[in-house]
Order: C-alpha cells, then sequence, then structure tokens
C-alpha cells in the first residue's frame, strides 16, 4: 500500500531525515554466546525423544532445562510456527518482539529466545543453524523471522471471508488444549507469536510491505536449539507449506517436520544452571 504525504514537507526537512540511526537496546552486557560450552555439551548427547508434525497440523513436546531440541525437515520444503513456554508457569512464555529488539529480524546460531515481562530471561539459545548460509538475499529476505505473528483464522475471515481450520493459530491451539487437557478456548488464550521456523521473509524496498517467498529448507536443514529453562513447545506445520505462494488454505503442498529432544551425557553441563527470572524489584515507582 503506497500514501501520498497529506502535509507539506517543513524547510528542514532533510535535516530532520538525516538523523543518524542508533540502535536502541546495547546488548553488551547481555551474556556472550558460549560456543565452546554448547559445543562440550552437545558432545555425546543422546536422542530421547522424537515427534513429527503431521502436514497442516501442530504438535507439543516438552525439553527439560539443560537438553538440546532440533526441528527438522525430513520430507520436503516446509516452515513452521513455534510456541514455547514454561510449563511450571505458563504466563512466562516466548516474546517475540523483545527477543527480535535483542537481536534482528530473522534468527541465527547464538541467538537466544527470550521470555516475556516480568521474567524476561533466556528461554532457549539457537545452537547450530544450518541455514546461517543463506543470510540477506537482494530482496532483503532472511531466514527463521521473528516479524511474523503465524497465520490466524480471524485475519482468514477478514481477508476471504471464509472459515479456514488449519491455520498455525488453531493448529498450535488444538495441540496445547490436547496436551494440557484444556479447553480450546483457555488453550487458545496461551498462543502468541511465533518464531517462524525456515521461512522465508523480509519487507519490499518501496512499500515496506511484509512478505514471504519460498523457503530455502530442504530435507535435513535443522535448527538446534538448547533449552536454558523447562519448556513446553508446540510447532505448527505451516498450511503454507514453504509459503512460496499461499498460506491459509489447502493448496500448498506441505510436509511433516520433526522435533527431536537430546540429553547431554552426565558431567557435561558442570557448572551450569537455568538462568533466574528478571530481577527488577517490580514496584514501578510506587
Amino acid at each position: 500500500m503506497t500514501r501520498s504525504p497529506g502535509s507539506g514537507a517543513p524547510a528542514d526537512a532533510a535535516e530532520r531525515r538525516n538523523a543518524s540511526p542508533v540502535v536502541v537496546y546495547a546488548v553488551d552486557h547481555l551474556p556472550p554466546f558460549d560456543v565452546l560450552f554448547y559445543e562440550r555439551a552437545r558432545a555425546g548427547i543422546t536422542k530421547t525423544l522424537e515427534v513429527v508434525i503431521p502436514p497442516r497440523e501442530g504438535g507439543t513436546f516438552s525439553v527439560p532445562a539443560g537438553h538440546f531440541f532440533r526441528i527438522v525437515s525430513i520430507e520436503g520444503p516446509q516452515v513452521g510456527d513455534l510456541n514455547l513456554w514454561n510449563p511450571h508457569d505458563m504466563r512466562e512464555r516466548f516474546f517475540s518482539a523483545k527477543t527480535r529488539a535483542f537481536h534482528a529480524t530473522h534468527l541465527s546460531t547464538g541467538d537466544r529466545l527470550w521470555s516475556t515481562l516480568p521474567y524476561l530471561r533466556p528461554m532457549a539459545t539457537i545452537t547450530r543453524n544450518s541455514l546461517d548460509w543463506y543470510g540477506w538475499d537482494e530482496d532483503g529476505a532472511g531466514v527463521h523471522d521473528v516479524i511474523g505473528t503465524r497465520c490466524d483464522p480471524y485475519t482468514n475471515m477478514l481477508l476471504k471471508g471464509a472459515e479456514y481450520h488449519h491455520c498455525c493459530h488453531s493448529n498450535l491451539t488444538r495441540a496445547l488444549a490436547a496436551e494440557c487437557g484444556m479447553p480450546v478456548a483457555e488453550a487458545e488464550s496461551h498462543i502468541h507469536d511465533v518464531m517462524n521456523v525456515f521461512m522465508c521473509t523480509g519487507f519490499t524496498h518501496d512499500t515496506h510491505q511484509y512478505f514471504m517467498k519460498a523457503s530455502p529448507v530442504r530435507p535435513g536443514d535443522l535448527i538446534e536449539f538448547f533449552a536454558e529453562i523447562d519448556l513446553l513447545g508446540a510447532l505448527s506445520a505451516c498450511p503454507g507449506g514453504d509459503c512460496g505462494a499461499t498460506h491459509s488454505d489447502d493448496v500448498a503442498k506441505c510436509y511433516p517436520l520433526k522435533v527431536e529432544i537430546f540429553r547431554p551425557k552426565d558431567g557435561a553441563l558442570a557448572g551450569w544452571s537455568s538462568p533466574p527470572a528478571n530481577t527488577y524489584s517490580r514496584n514501578h515507582g510506587m
């Protein structure tokens, strides 16, 4: 959508436009990514569980703190929508906006997935990304975004005038309801903005609109995380398939995704502990 200016430019318009950009958060004081620690922790890991998420469906998985989990492409190019919670207190969940502000619009090795306020701590750290070679393309697109919200049936109804029940929002809702024995309406209240795993997205150069393009993911590609706290995860195999043309319908070719959980060998995590919740007093000046 293009917009024409509704008011004339002031005399100092050029000066105002030429202000220097400033990165919002100086993150020098965040814990550094200790690649050697994660490499040592990964050495000798044992797979404890795998879950296959069917096409156009959702599923859940649990990861104990100090374990690794991987999301793997197994049959064809497919993107997935990821939600994470603290299973002991589901008010603590993945905070895509703060994660984006701390790191970038698209995530890769060394970036962390942060939790909501008032907890604001790392939930998971990305330790491997087989698509890190992609970087940024000429369209300005990257892989694994934290800018999209998840396809949902409300937007589909608004834009297409039809009900569709396999949007990622609905897939995640059904999966969580089944896992926790919740009514669907209660489960839906816990569904939140996602990490779009394997999805290739950006903003158009001219109108700055959110776009998607065919994901570069292929069978064997994976993204690996280290669980910094106990996690309950939900993953939807998006009805858009590789999101190269369409979503929120049954047109795109879709494939399953696999989640694998790994336990480090005894002693591999010596000296490590889960990060505590944020220590702000929460008195808000009162």
